[in-house]
């Protein structure tokens, strides 16, 4: 397999108009995803540098894919070349991770000249995200929420707000605790599932009490693809 790759080389070689032409290919598909990417973020809201970045993104992998062509030496030089790039930022939402793949592999179709299977995928997939969004399909219709409670250290934490769960939750799970100020006091986050939302003041009233009035911190829960 490694020698019919390493003996491979392209009959057709590229020319300036059919770069130019997959140049222009990929920046459509790009503006296609891109639009996709912003009609169907939460709420509207969305990041103006992702969205931008989703159009030119298939046009450098495809002018990336061109560069190697078919040159295994170019492209274990372009291997070493990435691995010494340092992306500092932490991965972000899948959502927005699978765009970027989305965005990849339109590029790579573009790239290698099957400019109409780039295409074709192109559009079925806005259609398919479009498709998740106005249906919700994958939303949950509980009432989800993150519980930070900072307690004192001296606090029996894992019974005394179990009380106050079997009250106004439906369920409640532990999944943090951790010191903060020094290890004088315990910051607890739970994942919880509201009974009702009028109660979440209530709620936070009951917590107070027995966490000698220290910080809490309730924050819905995002679900929606």
């Amino acid at each position: 397999m490694l020698n019919s790759i390493i003996s491979y080389t392209s009959t057709t070689p590229l020319t300036l108009m059919d770069a130019l032409v997959l140049f222009l290919v990929s920046i459509i598909l790009g503006l296609m995803i891109s639009l996709t990417y912003m009609r169907t973020s939460k709420n509207g809201k969305y990041v103006s540098t992702f969205a931008i970045t989703l159009i030119v993104l298939p046009m450098i992998i495809a002018a990336i894919i061109m560069l190697i062509g078919s040159d295994i030496a170019k492209a274990f030089s372009l291997a070493g070349a990435f691995s010494i790039i340092r992306f500092r930022s932490a991965p972000g939402d899948p959502k927005d991770i699978t765009f970027v793949l989305f965005a990849l592999a339109a590029g790579l179709g573009a790239g290698v000249g099957i400019w109409w299977f780039a295409l074709i995928f192109t559009v079925l997939m806005c259609l398919i995200m479009i498709v998740i969004h106005i249906f919700k399909f994958g939303s949950s219709n509980q009432n989800m929420h993150q519980l930070k409670i900072t307690i004192p250290e001296d606090l029996d934490y894992a019974m005394v707000f179990n009380e106050v769960f079997s009250l106004f939750t439906k369920e409640h799970r532990l999944i943090q605790v951790k010191t903060i100020a020094m290890g004088s006091l315990y910051q607890l986050t739970y994942d919880i599932t509201l009974l009702k939302e009028r109660d979440i003041k209530t709620l936070i009233d009951e917590i107070r009490c027995r966490n000698s009035n220290l910080n809490i911190v309730l924050q819905p829960i995002e679900t929606e693809f």
